[in-house]
């Protein structure tokens, strides 16, 4: 009797150890959070539905040193920009990754207003612009370290944005296109490096041509990095080879500039026909489920009276599909581009090598 009393005893308290291991399991695992972070708060990324990953509402070019909230009037901002963005919901889009950054005119509050009367889930981002010869970057910048920044960074994804509450969703970077990365830019992509390691947030990278995307990745490696916390904007700005390239090491292709000329009719270079082609060679070789695709649209000017005339987000539903379509693109191709690959690419977790 006292043995399966003693055998029942280990049982009981094997029982008590798997479970106290699940727990730590569940609540120590930082790299796996399985969350998407919107201007609301987190969401499950199966909400994320149709994405437009790489949109603007706002942009203030007067530059690093004079923009700030006074610039602009939000009441004003939403007058203007909400027909537009229920376009786009009428499209079928559920979600809008807004990639202005600090000092350029990134306002959470707006979106997240934007958000409350559109029913549109609406990311935001932090990080620092260099593209434009660091136009856009203060001037604290140059005194700070890579591991300052980020733990700026960092503070805003645990804190919050300028006392809001609300959270970063992804890292936002820009660079210039040239063939190698200045010591700034170096300094932001080992900020972004280390602001993911700690946070589990993708990386979305102003880049553009070859040279830069593949200098951005080699840092991230030497880092730990995976290529699969990294976006490679505007890579329609890179050739084909190098596409296919960065996709099969991991990187995230964003084909952001669908634009449609005035008489609703392919422009050039960047045509819908372009698109179209560039999407079919890089599903021909097997990375159609490394493809993000948007419009790169919106741009309210504060410095314009009434905001000048913003871009609607609607090409891609209008033109670029079809064109998808009639080119033998199925149904379940298009929900891979729009739903799953943003899905995925937003979904916190840190991704080493």
């Amino acid at each position: 009797m006292e043995k399966d009393d003693d055998l029942d005893l280990k049982i009981i308290l094997w029982l008590i150890l798997f479970l106290l291991f699940g727990i730590i399991i569940i609540f120590c695992k930082p790299q796996d959070r399985g969350v998407i972070m919107t201007v609301s708060g987190p969401e499950s990324p199966d909400s994320i539905g149709i994405t437009l990953e790489h949109e603007h509402v706002l942009v203030d070019f007067i530059g690093a040193d004079s923009t700030g909230y006074s610039r602009w009037n939000r009441d004003s901002v939403i007058n203007k920009m909400l027909p537009l963005i229920l376009e786009a919901k009428n499209n079928g889009v559920r979600t809008i990754i807004e990639c202005t950054p600090a000092w350029l005119g990134r306002d959470p509050l707006l979106l997240k207003s934007l958000s409350e009367l559109s029913g549109i889930t609406f990311l935001t981002n932090t990080g620092y612009y260099g593209a434009r010869n660091n136009l856009f970057i203060p001037k604290s910048f140059y005194k700070e370290d890579a591991g300052t920044l980020a733990d700026r960074w960092i503070s805003e994804f645990e804190n919050g944005i300028d006392g809001t509450g609300i959270k970063p969703g992804f890292i936002k970077i820009g660079v210039d296109p040239s063939d190698s990365l200045s010591p700034e830019h170096v300094k932001i992509i080992t900020a972004a490096a280390l602001t993911h390691l700690r946070t589990g947030l993708v990386i979305a990278s102003h880049t553009g041509p070859d040279n830069p995307a593949f200098a951005q990745l080699r840092i991230l490696r030497e880092l730990g990095v995976s290529p699969e916390a990294f976006i490679w904007v505007h890579a329609s700005r890179g050739t084909l080879e190098g596409n296919i390239r960065a996709a099969k090491s991991g990187a995230w292709i964003s084909l952001d500039k669908v634009h449609p000329d005035s008489k609703g009719e392919a422009m050039s270079p960047d045509s819908i026909g372009w698109y179209a082609g560039r999407i079919l060679a890089l599903k021909k070789n097997g990375v159609l489920n490394r493809i993000l695709l948007s419009h790169d649209s919106g741009w309210y000017d504060p410095a314009i009276p009434g905001g000048g005339n913003p871009d609607g987000y609607t090409a891609i539903f209008r033109y670029l599909i079809p064109a998808l379509k009639s080119k033998g693109l199925s149904d379940k191709d298009i929900n891979q581009i729009l739903v799953e690959n943003p899905k995925k690419a937003f979904r916190i977790g840190i991704r080493k090598l």
